[in-house]
């Protein structure tokens, strides 16, 4: 009878343990930016005019879904790095800022999508309170992150001028 007993207590136990698995996959894959295509822009020491726009495209992908995305322009005028690319920019002697440029901005990506081109304009002012902004090194920080908030980076080296 004890044994009986145990037996039933065995195999309603694996029937409850099999009852609670979680059958779906847990994603643990990073997304990916992709600037290695015709018409990316910015690419790694690339030049951004003051006083007009750009377009910002950029490709996304992730194995299940995307969640969003942000873009933090600032200067590097003290040659600091984050840089994630592999060739280096020439840059200007250092120098302290005196009214640099500063974009930080977030941006949705439409829900179900595992592949998402951006096709943005931004457009970039002249001045700042009718002071002209900083022109030199700049960096275009870029961050995606997916559904399950796994995220990936990537740094570049521009210049920012005035024409």
């Amino acid at each position: 009878m004890k044994r009986k007993n145990i037996l039933v207590l065995l195999a309603s136990f694996m029937l409850f343990a099999s009852a609670c698995s979680d059958d779906s996959e847990v994603d643990s894959i990073k997304p990916t930016i992709d600037i290695g295509f015709t018409n990316a822009f910015p690419n790694n020491c690339d030049t951004i005019y003051f006083g007009e726009s750009f377009q910002l495209k950029l490709r996304f992908s992730d194995n299940a879904e995307l969640g969003s995305y942000s873009i933090d322009i600032h200067n590097n005028f003290d040659h600091h790095s984050h840089s994630t690319e592999v060739s280096e920019c020439d840059l200007g002697p250092v120098k302290e800022p005196v009214n640099p440029y500063v974009l930080i901005d977030d941006y949705s990506i439409p829900q179900g999508l595992k592949a998402y081109e951006t096709n943005l304009t931004i457009s970039v002012p002249a001045t700042n309170e009718g002071v002209l902004l900083d022109e030199g090194d700049y960096h275009f920080y870029i961050s995606l992150t997916d559904s399950e908030g796994w995220s990936v980076q990537k740094g570049l080296s521009i210049k920012m001028l005035h024409r």
